[in-house]
């Protein structure tokens, strides 16, 4: 599962508006999310192979953090020097992708899920933030809130995508709740009661972009529109979910790229 850092072109519009270095850092980071995102979702690869690949990473990172030329993750170099980049946050988005390595994620418990998604999103707003020059603590709340309304977002929009590769990122206990079986992934996705399920989800997403945006409204220091441009695109997507719903079949919704053209230019004016 694609963390919402990778979110092709939302994510370079609002990086495009960052000034250079900052721009640079961001591409880093970015660089580094598809890195390790790739060997998490690739399915050609058997596990334990997989799973010594993101090692080699950790292994990496270690050197890069001791001083040394970094191996693989030499490229996060500058990055991390101009920015402080917290080794902890590079750590949580690889251990975020060992959890796909390791099974192919079914119907996690909500618990499991919220980690999943701070490993896999708001770790990536963690490292992010350092480059927006936004106040720590301020940031990684933003974080918490942003990352997991987009990884969110990402999950009930890649539904059949992910169950092709037995993947289904739906919690245990909204399923339940719907009244759903926990069997065969087909015929889980194939339910009409997922849509009751996936309205569940739905309204914690939404609750996680109230957050974020009632903090992005407070105008805190830093460069904002990369984040505000992720909230607005990333929450029309769900609003347009929302309205189709999620029965069989499924349509996968896009962005709406003249929608965030509008978007993007109307924060930088209003900037």
């Amino acid at each position: 599962m694609s963390a919402p850092a990778a979110a092709g072109s939302s994510f370079y519009a609002g990086m495009r508006v960052l000034p250079r270095r900052e721009r640079h850092a961001m591409y880093a980071i970015y660089a580094f999310c598809r890195e390790v995102d790739d060997i998490a979702d690739d399915q050609r690869g058997a596990r334990p192979e997989r799973a010594r690949a993101l090692e080699g990473w950790r292994r990496d990172l270690d050197d890069l953090y001791a001083g040394g030329p970094g191996g693989r993750a030499a490229f996060l170099a500058e990055a991390v020097r101009d920015f402080a980049l917290e080794r902890a946050d590079f750590e949580a988005v690889i251990d975020g992708m060992a959890m796909d390595v390791a099974e192919d994620m079914r119907w996690p418990p909500m618990a499991t899920l919220d980690l999943y998604c701070d490993r896999v999103a708001s770790a990536v707003g963690r490292l992010s933030v350092n480059v927006f020059g936004m106040e720590r603590a301020t940031g990684v709340k933003l974080s918490h809130h942003l990352g997991r309304a987009l990884q969110l977002t990402n999950i009930l929009r890649d539904i059949d995508e992910d169950a092709a590769i037995g993947r289904l990122y739906l919690p245990r206990e909204a399923l339940e709740a719907a009244g759903i079986g926990l069997g065969d992934i087909d015929q889980v996705i194939a339910d009409p009661r997922l849509d009751a399920a996936c309205r569940t989800l739905l309204a914690e997403a939404e609750r996680h972009y109230a957050a974020a945006d009632a903090i992005l409204r407070d105008r805190p220091a830093g460069h904002l529109i990369a984040p505000r441009l992720m909230s607005s695109a990333y929450g029309a997507l769900l609003r347009r979910m929302k309205a189709v719903g999620w029965r069989a079949p499924r349509r996968r919704v896009r962005h709406n790229r003249l929608a965030l053209a509008w978007t993007l230019l109307a924060l930088r004016l209003g900037r």
